[in-house]
């Protein structure tokens, strides 16, 4: 069952569009054509990060040729709202389907990331006629900006973790006129997607994933695996004890990297864009224009040191995470940071759908939106 709309008897729920003042977007062109930058570091491998070439490029595409209205004017032909929940301001985008019996489902994003990851993947969702596609697939499409993060962000108060945000997703379903909904998500959306199967499991029909650690158990035989499990076990290890460095600066000195990136917007740029050189398919490159709308929503919001908060919360969160109970499906796109062994999935989870791919990486739904549609279609159908 699904309401038609926003609950307009609940006067949380607002709409929402987006209006960056002309000043704000004079001030990064004025600190764009300041750039103050650093040397190229020695050594032939040049292993040290985002290359100084590939950030003036990007750079300079940005200052003269990126055009932010069009993609502001993008965003706001979706309809969006803020809701306040738990005394946070919940920015989401809300699409409904032209078919009435479409599915409600709510996806979540991660860092670096944004709701600019969706925006090719809702017209085939939501309206898949349109799109060659059945409309027996048609979705009911909730996007939220997690808190902290964007249009959500900052974040006033402590505690925000993905157990805390799961809850919120719960009650902005259910605020919404949702009472059975799917779940989907990547990197922090797949564990705040994880946490709502387990917290809303009674309202939750299905969880689709496209990021799942499964790091083995300490007594776990591996011997008989595939050289490719054992590969991605050894990968797993790997992060698991030695984290990369923006993990470790995040989960520790978020306010630190907050002051740097928040005044700097080439700094912003260089944290993000090395993430989107690393985790993705070489052969799927994500646009320029799409990579530099993300890193605005950071920038315009100056949630730098809230989305890094994440981190530092879910750290120290004391909560332990209950086990999700529903069905859940992965896909699983090669280049993504840490690919799951499906022997350890099926040990946590209720493994009933699982699609390897051959293209594609951390941000699926921008990279290969085509595949990431056809998985999330195909997961769902059983449900319906």
């Amino acid at each position: 069952m699904s309401h038609p709309g926003p609950n307009r008897s609940n006067f949380s729920l607002q709409p929402f569009r987006i209006a960056i003042p002309q000043s704000e977007l004079d001030d990064l062109q004025n600190r764009l054509a300041r750039t103050r930058w650093p040397a190229e570091l020695p050594g032939p491998e040049r292993n040290y990060g985002v290359p100084l070439d590939r950030l003036k490029q990007l750079v300079e595409y940005w200052r003269t040729s990126y055009d932010w209205r069009k993609y502001e004017a993008l965003l706001n032909s979706f309809p969006q709202f803020t809701a306040t929940i738990d005394g946070a301001n919940i920015h989401f985008l809300h699409v409904r389907s032209p078919e009435k019996n479409a599915l409600p489902l709510i996806i979540t994003h991660g860092w670096p990331g944004s709701i600019v990851e969706f925006l090719d993947i809702i017209g085939p969702l939501t309206d898949p006629k349109s799109h060659g596609g059945d409309p027996a697939d048609a979705f009911h499409l909730v996007i939220p900006s997690i808190p902290g993060f964007g249009f959500s962000g900052p974040v006033k108060e402590k505690g925000w973790n993905v157990n805390r945000i799961a809850h919120a997703w719960a009650e902005l379903m259910r605020r919404l006129g949702y009472d059975r909904y799917g779940a989907q998500g990547g990197d922090w959306g797949s564990a705040i997607s994880r946490a709502l199967g387990a917290i809303d499991s009674e309202h939750v029909c299905g969880v689709h994933l496209n990021y799942l650690p499964t790091p083995p158990p300490p007594s776990a035989d591996i011997s008989d695996l595939s050289e490719e499990d054992k590969a991605r076990i050894v990968n797993t290890k790997r992060l698991r004890e030695a984290p990369p460095g923006y993990m470790r600066l995040q989960s520790t000195r978020p306010q630190t990297i907050s002051y740097a990136l928040t005044d700097s917007p080439v700094g912003q740029l260089a944290w993000i864009a090395e993430k989107f050189i690393e985790w993705t398919d070489p052969a799927c490159p994500v646009a320029e224009d799409y990579l530099l709308t993300n890193v605005m929503l950071y920038w315009l919001t100056g949630t730098a040191g809230s989305s890094a908060l994440l981190y530092y919360e879910n750290a120290r969160s004391k909560v332990q995470s209950k086990s999700c109970p529903v069905p859940v499906g992965i896909a699983v796109f090669p280049y993504d940071i840490n690919l799951p062994v499906r022997r350890f999935a099926e040990l946590q989870y209720s493994i009933v759908h699982w699609t390897e791919f051959d293209r594609g990486g951390h941000f699926a739904a921008l990279e290969a939106p085509d595949l990431f549609v056809e998985d999330v279609r195909k997961f769902f159908r059983r449900f319906r």
